[in-house]
């Protein structure tokens, strides 16, 4: 979808959303471009190293994210108002292997929250809001 000029991928978006309102379809879209994602989306699975590390409904985790690697995506997205100031962070630490990745949660080596238990125990993804899920000791 990325090698297609920017008014056939509207399109071929729009063209799936059609279908998929006619067909009662569903999709699984796989996607790094957050602006489709938010376009196109009722429910999002943030994925990092393999595992979904958040999952809701699009407007809450455009609003309110959870996961600290989520806060970083959506801090990474330009916003085209340069009136509008957003805190910069930039992430710190290695990128893991996905080959290897290390023990406990696999974003702590980046996170700027991580602590002892993130380094040595998985998280799990739970329910920490109504319709909200998410993999992080912390939140």
């Amino acid at each position: 979808m990325s090698a297609l000029d920017v008014s056939i991928q509207a399109q071929v978006l729009n063209l799936m959303m059609d279908l998929q309102k006619e067909l009662k379809l569903a999709y699984l879209f796989i996607s790094h471009n957050l602006a489709v994602i938010e376009h196109i989306s009722h429910r999002i699975a943030v994925m990092y190293l393999g595992r979904i590390d958040e999952y809701t409904d699009k407007h809450t985790l455009f609003a309110r994210a959870l996961h600290p690697y989520t806060e970083q995506l959506l801090l990474a997205v330009p916003v085209p108002d340069p009136r509008v100031k957003r805190p910069k962070r930039v992430l710190q630490g290695d990128v893991p292997s996905p080959i290897n990745p290390p023990r406990g949660c696999h974003f702590h080596t980046r996170c700027p929250y991580a602590v002892d238990r993130c380094r040595v125990e998985t998280p799990m993804l739970r329910e920490v809001r109504p319709g909200q899920q998410v993999a992080c000791h912390l939140r």
